[in-house]
């Protein structure tokens, strides 16, 4: 319906003039590319300040466009009270000092329409106005009235992330075998790409059990499940439609008339709206847009996805200055998800690593929650519980990428009906009174030591996963550590370098002992001011480096 774009131009940036500050005439010129009127207003004028925006208000409504006011003034005192301007603009600032102020000149302006007297009285009862409140906010019983916490946020809740907020993110296996059907039907006259329609085909084997589901397949029913339900799904990104990895394909292209078809929107009657938007590469302003719309739907599945998980760097400032202070700094809940693709394959290092060290360091006061997760089952109720939970946290997901198609990264329909989220995944293959070495892990590199575990017919190795990385839960972690004996060395393995990754967090955690009787280690690639390297053979050594030192034996020092 079109935004009012409004430019409060003081003409300063601190010391730093117009000219030095940008490369245009007016601040206004970037948005001459959005076709939209720019307004230029003397904010020394109140009256035609008044009418620019009345007008722009019209135009918005009628024409339903942006609208762009460059509310042209100046800062009689300089930048704040310590900035003396004459040092950097005297021959502005020697200007200013001969202006009157807006109250004055508007007055002279008004004439006898409005009696000095009179307008000293108006002054006088909103400065009054103002002190009252201010004595108010300063009194000991003052209570703030957090108005994010009302209206549509009613009833929603921040603070601690409690584990008996959970809530049933199960799905009745008919209920998913009805949606399955749907995501893999389009109309008589539409023809999906050949490779489309095999893929789609695949979906009717996942339904009569002749193939498990695959992490595609995961995400599409629990986006499926939730708009069925009645909750907005909104999924934005680079290659979104798609997939990155070509592996979504949500909105289907026909390959005759270009034509496109989304099955999410058409899984049953009534259902809530989907979107899954193909984004600007401007990590910075989609994701910015993103938060602001999770603000406006607390109700709704809110995803932003990364192309590749590094790329989330060109909207950091997004994330630190809103997303992980957003409940604390700004008293305004989100539950907004990324999806960032994570994961070391030798692509180099601008395609491996989405800064998981960053988010950690990042984590206090059960703030966001950060996950790594390992099977679609596990992703299917992590989504879901996002907006079934009445506790809203950003949500950080390191999404995969080779995962998508790995055989053993796969759940079955009985998962999604009668599973839940879990914190973590003990390891039920081994017979704990035989293990010597505990593995603790996430994400990716599970199955490449499981892989290994079997190659090497090691049954005195078990390998736990951490799916949420944060918060951290001492509860389901320790059950599943409960098995093995005191005294276990207890490995934490990952892909990253030594100073990325979860080690140094999990370290400063825990400690050298875990829960007072394991004895806790890290397993990673040696510290390195770059992510990843870009050779293949190179990965693949420093791999194989990672995992004959995760099964090396008991070790009393890190590696």
């Amino acid at each position: 319906g079109g935004t009012l774009h409004v430019i409060l131009n003081n003409q300063l940036g601190f010391t730093t003039g117009p000219e030095q500050g940008r490369s245009t005439v007016y601040a206004s010129d970037v948005a001459k590319m959005l076709q939209s009127p720019i307004f230029h207003v003397n904010g020394e004028d109140p009256e035609a300040v008044a009418q620019v925006v009345n007008l722009a208000m019209d135009f918005k409504e009628k024409f339903k466009r942006d609208v762009v006011i460059d509310l042209y003034c100046y800062r009689r005192f300089g930048h704040n009270e310590s900035d003396e301007p004459a040092f950097t603009q005297p021959i502005m600032y020697n200007a200013i000092k001969k202006r009157k102020s807006v109250r004055d000149g508007y007055l002279e302006h008004l004439g006898n329409q409005i009696p000095r007297a009179e307008a000293d009285a108006i002054e006088a009862a909103r400065r009054e106005h103002l002190e009252r409140e201010l004595a108010a906010a300063r009194a000991d019983d003052y209570k703030i009235s957090y108005q994010a916490y009302q209206g549509i946020w009613d009833g929603y809740e921040g603070g601690a992330d409690r584990d008996s907020s959970e809530a049933q993110t199960g799905v009745s296996k008919d209920k998913l075998v009805e949606y399955l059907k749907k995501l893999s039907s389009y109309p008589e006259s539409f023809t999906p790409h050949p490779k489309i329609k095999r893929m789609l085909g695949a979906r009717d084997k996942m339904i009569s059990g002749e193939q498990a589901l695959d992490w595609a397949a995961g995400e599409a029913l629990a986006f499926a499940s939730l708009a069925a339900e009645g909750h907005r799904v909104r999924l934005s990104g680079q290659d979104a439609e798609r997939g990155t990895f070509s592996h979504r394909h949500a909105v289907l292209h026909d390959v005759e008339t270009n034509e496109t078809y989304m099955p999410l929107n058409h899984i049953r009657e009534p259902q809530a709206h989907v979107e899954i938007v193909n984004s600007p590469l401007s990590e910075n302003g989609v994701l910015g847009f993103e938060y602001g719309y999770s603000l406006d739907w607390p109700d709704g599945l809110i995803i932003w996805e990364a192309q590749f998980g590094d790329f989330v760097n060109a909207g950091q400032v997004i994330i630190d200055q809103f997303i992980v202070s957003s409940e604390d700094k700004w008293r305004r809940l989100s539950g907004l998800v990324m999806l960032l693709p994570h994961g070391f394959e030798g692509a180099g290092p601008e395609h491996s690593s989405a800064r998981l060290e960053r988010f950690l360091q990042l984590c206090a006061e059960d703030n966001i929650q950060v996950m790594n997760l390992t099977t679609p089952a596990q992703l299917f109720h992590a989504l879901r519980r996002q907006v079934k939970r009445r506790i809203r946290k950003p949500l950080i997901i390191m999404s995969p990428k080779s995962l998508l198609r790995h055989p053993h990264a796969v759940s079955t329909l009985d998962e999604l009906e009668s599973g839940a989220f879990q914190k973590v995944i003990a390891d039920e293959q081994v017979d704990a009174s035989k293990v010597k070495r505990i593995l603790l892990c996430s994400g990716k590199v599970y199955f490449e030591l499981l892989k290994e575990r079997e190659d090497l017919n090691r049954e005195d190795v078990a390998i736990v996963r951490l799916e949420q990385l944060y918060p951290l839960s001492d509860e389901a972690l320790h059950a599943a550590l409960a098995p093995y004996a005191d005294g276990t060395p207890l490995f934490w393995v990952q892909e990253e370098p030594e100073n990325m990754g979860a080690w140094r967090f999990l370290r400063v955690q825990w400690g050298e002992k875990l829960f007072d009787r394991l004895p806790f280690h890290g397993i990673y690639r040696p510290a390195s001011a770059s992510p990843a390297t870009g050779s293949g053979s190179s990965h693949k050594l420093e791999q194989t480096e990672l995992l004959n030192a995760a099964f090396a034996g008991a070790s009393e020092s890190d590696h």
